[in-house]
């Protein structure tokens, strides 16, 4: 700064004199405070819309630009969050002027009210007592009349934010009765059906099936009864060029929460997975299947199957029961090729008789395919003391699964009826009549607990009338109680014993349903061994008549290991 000072008392010349000051520190303070932009922040969500046009996002402008206007504050900026709710504070005008004010770029913040900064009262707290002063922005909520620069104005400004945070908490728990009510009513609560599904046009509360998109999610489950995992699956759509669901939503018009892939064919194991493991493919809705822990949290938690509502055949199905079934048994048994690359369709399918474990794939890149074979891993893993070894060539095993099976479907299909009594399914008619009048005895036991109570009641009152003698009373109360009792137990064996019944004819009935696909089964392929088979047990070796034998017991899926001597006696036309 240059002064010009001709007074020779002071300096002694009249010559002038350059003097070097330094600056005013709040002159160069006002012109810094003067650079920075006065933000005039607006926030909207679907909750203050319901409420009419108060809260709008123009009336919310009108009202902070007049404002602005009105005590001449400088350099206004609006910053508007459209659809946010007040307790997620992750809104990007929010964050970008978040981010102004710790660059010290902001000199004024005005809102129409508290709510509109939040209502999580620690956050706003946090910036309206920490990063605002700190930052030296002035805060101005207008509605509340608030204002920083008038400090003893500001006493009753906490208080706000709980009231505000109050309203939010308030409305997540009638949100979440609502839910609630209609997940127990059976209806979706999800916003977008799952891939392979749309919303009926005429309903949107009903899903109806996406043609094109249920082919694909068909392909995808017959691939994994073929033996591939979900990388593999994931691999040959991506080598087909089957788009992948989220560009499929894009094309078809709906709303997706994943941005696009660069490339639109980049399917993940993921999202194999996760087709795979969703229950709504076979037609079923199913509600509760997560939850959050607050309105707070953005955490995604999951609930225990237990815990999941289920309401059956509420929409068409893509993936029939069985087919669901038995992919989710090879989930289970998740396995991996060998270190040479190459698969067998019996791993996770092939175990030891003895000890129940896993029976390991065995190959190397200079085997043939007769010399591939599987090996007890608990023989391998902790000697043949623990479990002898159990070892079979897998050309041996596969040459045997297909003659049995071929066996089996002869038998079944050719001899239907001896094959339901002999499994201990009588016939429909027989089955039926049996099942009513269970069912008849089951409703007279709960007709008579019924009575029973109304009996227990009217002696009770008897005897506190003085009607009856307590030595009676109790008489009675102990029989009526021992009837209830022998009935409740009965309750409970008639149950079983139907669904029991049910099950067991529901389950041999799909059973010949699905022989009746293979009647001219010539090869054997991991689609039929999977949907057939649910475990292949291998017996020890016998070598004691010179030569080498080897049992094998076939688990089927639905029936079990069904015993040689019940095939041999349907193949010679006998009855078991």
């Amino acid at each position: 700064m240059l002064i010009k000072n001709t007074g020779a008392d002071t300096i002694g010349t009249s010559n002038p004199v350059l003097v070097d000051c330094p600056p005013m520190k709040g002159a160069e303070t006002m012109l810094r405070q003067s650079d920075k932009i006065t933000a005039l922040y607006c926030r909207l969500s679907r909750d203050d819309e319901l409420q009419g046009d108060s809260n709008s996002i123009v009336n919310q402008k009108a009202i902070l630009s007049k404002y602005a206007k009105e005590n001449h504050f400088p350099n206004p900026q609006f910053f508007v969050d459209d659809g946010y709710s007040g307790a997620n504070f992750d809104r990007p005008s929010w964050s970008e002027l978040v981010a102004l004010i710790e660059d010290e770029k902001v000199g004024v913040l005005i809102v129409k009210d508290m709510s509109r900064l939040g209502r999580d009262y620690l956050r706003v707290g946090l910036y309206t007592d920490v990063l605002f002063p700190e930052k030296g922005v002035r805060f101005i909520a207008i509605s509340n009349g608030i204002d920083s620069a008038q400090q003893q104005e500001n006493d009753f400004t906490p208080f706000l934010n709980i009231i505000n945070e109050w309203y939010c908490r308030d409305t997540s728990k009638k949100i979440r009765a609502v839910m609630k009510s209609k997940g127990e009513a059976g209806e979706h609560l999800c916003t977008n059906p799952p891939y392979g599904y749309m919303k009926d046009p005429d309903n949107k509360k009903q899903w109806i099936v996406d043609g094109e998109a249920a082919e694909v999610v068909k392909r995808i489950f017959a691939l994994c009864l073929d033996g591939y995992g979900p990388s593999q699956i994931a691999r040959i759509l991506k080598e087909d060029k089957v788009i992948t669901p989220t560009i499929h939503f894009q094309q078809t018009g709906r709303a997706t929460r994943n941005a696009p892939p660069d490339n639109p064919y980049n399917w993940t194991s993921d999202t194999i997975a996760d087709i795979l493991e969703r229950p709504e493919y076979q037609g079923h809705t199913v509600n509760f299947k997560t939850y959050k822990q607050s309105y707070k949290s953005k955490r995604t938690c999951y609930n225990p199957e237990e815990k999941w509502l289920v309401f059956e055949n509420t929409h068409e199905a893509i993936i029939d029961a069985d087919t669901w079934a038995r992919v989710q048994e090879l989930r289970k048994n998740k396995r991996r090729p060998a270190r040479t690359g190459k698969t067998n369709m019996f791993s996770g399918i092939v175990r030891c008789a003895d000890c129940g474990e896993k029976l390991y794939y065995c190959t190397s890149k200079n085997f043939e395919a007769r010399q591939d074979h599987f090996v007890c891993s608990t023989s391998r893993l902790k000697g043949k003391a623990v479990c002898s070894t159990h070892f079979i060539r897998a050309v041996v095993l596969e040459q045997g699964v297909l003659a049995h099976m071929r066996l089996t479907i002869a038998c079944v299909a050719n001899h239907e009826e001896q094959f339901r009594k002999a499994m201990g399914a009588k016939q429909k008619a027989e089955a039926k009549k049996e099942l009513a009048a269970k069912r008849r005895q089951l409703t007279q036991a709960e007709r008579r607990i019924e009575e029973l109570d109304r009996l227990f009641k009217r002696i009770y009152e008897d005897n506190a009338n003085g009607k009856l003698s307590d030595s009676r009373f109790q008489m009675l109360a102990d029989d009526y109680e021992q009837e209830q009792e022998e009935l409740r137990e009965k309750l409970l064996r008639l149950n079983e014993e139907i669904n029991e019944q049910e099950e067991q004819s529901e389950n041999i009935d799909r059973f010949i349903s699905k022989v009746r696909k293979y009647l001219d089964l010539d090869e054997l392929t991991p689609a039929v061994l999977n949907d057939m088979v649910k475990a292949v047990y291998v017996h020890a070796p016998d070598k004691s008549k010179g030569h080498r034998e080897q049992q094998i017991d076939i688990s089927y899926d639905l029936v079990g290991i069904l015993p040689a001597s019940l095939l041999n006696n349907l193949q010679n036309g006998e009855t078991a």
